[in-house]
């Protein structure tokens, strides 16, 4: 054989390639497109609605300030000719319709407790009003004890049911609660030190437990303080059965001082710090009291 005349065979293989990576652009566009179409149908929407519900919308958008209630409420009949022009409230008309919505939490506690049958005997021995600090909200006790054991922080069963409805209900505000212990003058003694400053935060704090299982916000929880009997309900009977109470208090902001007022304010001022260095020790101890598990 020649080896000269013999060709050396090449095989070349072609490799087929697939379509190539498009990227995710299209997923952009596409999410732009969805967006531009819900915004469109939501336009449309609006056109249809009524002149109360974009006054509505218009001041829940246009509430830098927290009053979107004043327009939220203005989809009820009769009431949306008083929200066509928004305008920004002062800051006492805040503070205002802020104790207007705690006034109406307050009627529709008082019902709810009388119309839930676990509630309804309790009635008498929970007392809500309205003070400058907030909605107060107080547990009373009698002779027998019907939120918490005599001489414990136990709570029983009723004082169970009635915290956790409160914890519920106020979970749903935005305002912070304050929460303290009372108890009466009867000297609360044991060999072990534990007095009626213990007694009362301790119960402060259960009932702050409780409150929290029920739905109140660990974050609204302000003050958990212990009074012992040093603000009585009833100052003239020290020994009264209803000394003894457990008070929930949602709080308001302070009003704002007017400009003439400044010196009055100081007085104030120098009168509160005498009344918190009075209060020390119960202060002291509520500090305490609150980094309990």
């Amino acid at each position: 054989m020649n080896k000269a005349r013999e060709q050396p065979i090449i095989i070349i293989k072609k490799r087929a390639n697939g379509h190539g990576h498009h990227g995710g652009a299209w997923k952009v566009a596409f999410a732009d497109f969805m967006t531009a179409m819900f915004a469109m149908f939501l336009v449309l929407w609006l056109v249809n609605q009524s002149s109360d519900v974009k006054s509505a919308i218009a001041g829940y958008f246009q509430d830098p300030m927290g009053r979107a209630g004043e327009f939220g409420s203005s989809i009820m009949p009769g009431e949306g000719a008083q929200t066509q022009s928004p305008r920004v409230m002062s800051p006492a008309e805040v503070v205002d319709l802020r104790r207007d919505r705690l006034r109406q939490m307050a009627e529709q506690i008082k019902q709810e407790i009388r119309e839930v049958p676990a509630l309804a005997n309790l009635a008498e021995h929970v007392e809500i009003e309205l003070t400058e600090d907030g909605l107060r909200i107080q547990l009373l006790e009698d002779s027998t004890g019907v939120f918490f054991q005599s001489g414990s922080a136990i709570p029983k069963a009723a004082g169970v049911a009635l915290l956790s409805f409160l914890g519920k209900t106020l979970g749903g505000l935005p305002n912070a609660v304050a929460i303290e212990g009372h108890t009466d003058a009867k000297p609360y003694s044991r060999p072990d030190g534990y007095s009626n400053w213990e007694l009362s935060v301790d119960r402060a704090n259960t009932a702050r437990r409780i409150m929290e299982t029920g739905g109140l916000n660990d974050a609204q929880v302000q003050q958990v303080r212990g009074w012992a009997d040093r603000r009585l309900r009833d100052p003239e009977h020290p020994m009264a059965d209803a000394n003894r109470r457990v008070t929930v208090t949602m709080l308001l902001p302070p009003r704002p001082a007017a400009p003439d007022s400044l010196a009055a304010g100081s007085d104030s001022v120098s009168h509160h710090a005498t009344a918190k260095a009075a209060t020390g020790t119960a202060v002291d101890s509520a500090r305490v009291a609150v980094k309990a598990p």
